[in-house]
């Protein structure tokens, strides 16, 4: 059996945990602090549906002490939270490998700090909570993970558990370098959840005019930057765009970020339009539009 913890059970985190428990070769643990939702998983189940109808059996806690120790983390906790979170559950992990799935990028250098063997990984399925222990699965798609290179997992252990993601029915590639894929991710959600949050536009309607030349010269400016840190992008971020913008895959998607401004919670604008400023500053390259949205979005947070 290999042993799985999701460590932070929201949308993206259910996902995984749902799914990877009805594999009969792996055990699923979730570490999440929203008491119901951990109450209603363990009482019945961590409930998926819309785009998928999985019912998985997870074991899951909000105390970090019950975790047993574990072959693989998967981190979907919001960006903020992510170096308390690895920090409480680090010991579960002092033999295993940590895997990233979460937005933006930044994450992996804070788990590091807690973890030796991490794993870099950005994932395109995305969902939003209905309720305790039940998520609503919105979009499909894949899912990139590879070594952290500062502090990498073995290539072995980053393939074991991309098997293990899409047996488990997401999609998932193992790569030498995954920071193309991570950047095309990042790239392409500096422009869609940054305006979404601000005008309350699903992804679709961000594709379209007037903010359609916005989102484009935002990406170019996140392009730049990955350029200049010699990053090879693996697909078009304006491409993905595209795609996710159609009727029948994201159209009527609310990006995270819109989520959590209409939820009234702190957003990951720093982790996202944020880290492409701050990695242009580190190698002399500017990113005004995403500086300006960057400021933007935080002054929404504070209002």
């Amino acid at each position: 059996m290999t042993r799985v913890c999701v460590v932070g059970c929201g949308a993206v985190g259910s996902l995984f945990a749902a799914n990877l428990a009805s594999l009969d070769d792996a055990e699923v643990w979730a570490y999440d602090l929203w008491d119901d939702h951990v109450s209603a998983i363990n009482e019945d189940g961590l409930r998926l549906s819309g785009a998928g109808e999985v019912l998985g059996r997870v074991h899951a806690t909000t105390d970090p002490a019950e975790l047993p120790p574990c072959d693989y983390g998967i981190v979907a906790t919001k960006s903020m939270q992510t170096s308390a979170a690895v920090e409480a559950v680090a010991h579960a992990f002092a033999g295993g490998a940590v895997c990233s799935v979460q937005n933006g990028a930044g994450n992996e250098e804070l788990i590091a700090e807690h973890v030796r063997e991490v794993i870099r990984g950005t994932t395109f399925p995305a969902g939003h909570l209905a309720g305790p222990g039940h998520v609503v699965w919105d979009t499909k798609g894949d899912t990139h993970i590879g070594p952290f290179e500062p502090s990498p997992a073995p290539m072995e252990k980053v393939r074991e558990l991309a098997d293990a993601c899409t047996r488990a029915g997401l999609p998932t590639v193992a790569l030498e370098d995954a920071r193309g894929a991570q950047w095309r991710k990042l790239i392409f959600n500096a422009a869609s959840n940054a305006i979404a949050a601000l005008t309350g536009l699903t992804h679709g309607r961000v594709a379209e005019p007037p903010t359609r030349d916005l989102a484009w010269a935002v990406m170019a400016e996140g392009r730049a930057v990955a350029e200049a840190q010699g990053i090879v992008l693996d697909m078009s971020p304006e491409e993905l765009f595209d795609y996710a913008a159609r009727k029948e895959v994201a159209y009527d998607h609310k990006p995270s970020m819109l989520q959590d401004v209409e939820a009234g919670r702190e957003t990951e604008i720093d982790f996202l339009n944020g880290a492409i400023v701050a990695f242009g500053e580190r190698h002399g390259v500017d990113a005004p539009l995403n500086r300006a949205l960057t400021a933007l979005v935080k002054g929404l947070e504070r209002s």
